[in-house]
């Protein structure tokens, strides 16, 4: 694969809480094809960002992870595709009815406004999250991996296009639900960038080696002193693998 290609599967989160900090980044880093707009963004400023995305032939990652009765969530996935997005997420904790209305809705909503349905992910479980906290918070009895992959399977089960999972979850979800399952991974972490709040994480390499799709970097480069560099970095580490 090329790295031209490689690259396309990086997505960078436009995690800053106004629209013209998201402007001044898309500006900044133009080699940049595919951006996240998360929780933070969308509530400060609307679907104003994801018009200007398109205008400038980027492509979305809605990232707002919806969780909701299965009447809501069909109707919030219904709404998000109509903005004509590529990846929508949604949890995988909803539920299998949530899940497969979720997936109905969005290609309703998409045909609605003339536009390609989104491809709806799963959120496993979120990258945050330690084994410890799995079962000594969450009370939840199954080892993390093997807690992961219920949830991709689950999605998998009721129609969805893939799942978020962490990077190292990511060689058995593979394995186990196919080369058509999309598989999104965040918490990739370059080897000499910070690991932050990512308790699970592997290097970009790695990551594209055990199966995922694609890899959400963001603090790395948006938070670097030279984002420009670093995203180079990246791009230069992944041509080798």
């Amino acid at each position: 694969m090329s790295s031209g290609q490689l690259t396309d599967r990086i997505i960078v989160p436009l995690d800053v809480p106004t629209e013209a900090e998201a402007i001044a980044l898309v500006n900044r880093l133009p080699q940049v094809s595919f951006w996240k707009v998360g929780l933070e963004l969308f509530v400060s400023c609307g679907g104003g960002i994801l018009s200007t995305l398109k205008q400038r032939q980027k492509r979305i990652f809605l990232d707002l992870k919806f969780h909701d009765i299965p009447n809501t969530v069909a109707g919030a996935c219904r709404a998000a595709a109509g903005y004509g997005v590529d990846l929508v997420t949604i949890h995988a904790t909803a539920g299998k009815e949530a899940l497969t209305l979720a997936q109905q809705a969005a290609r309703e909503g998409a045909k609605t406004a003339g536009v390609t349905p989104p491809k709806l992910i799963a959120i496993t479980l979120l990258t945050s999250l330690s084994a410890r906290q799995l079962a000594f918070e969450l009370k939840i009895p199954l080892e993390l991996p093997e807690y992961a992959l219920e949830m991709a399977l689950l999605a998998r089960e009721a129609g969805l296009d893939g799942a978020v999972c962490s990077p190292q979850e990511v060689e058995q979800l593979r394995q186990t639900c196919g080369d058509d399952f999309l598989l999104v991974c965040p918490g990739v972490r370059p080897s000499w960038a910070a690991k932050g709040d990512q308790t699970r994480s592997l290097t970009p390499a790695q990551a594209i080696k055990a199966g995922a799709d694609y890899l959400v970097i963001g603090r790395p480069i948006t938070a670097a002193a030279n984002p420009e560099e670093a995203w180079k970095r990246i791009c230069q580490e992944l041509a080798v693998g």
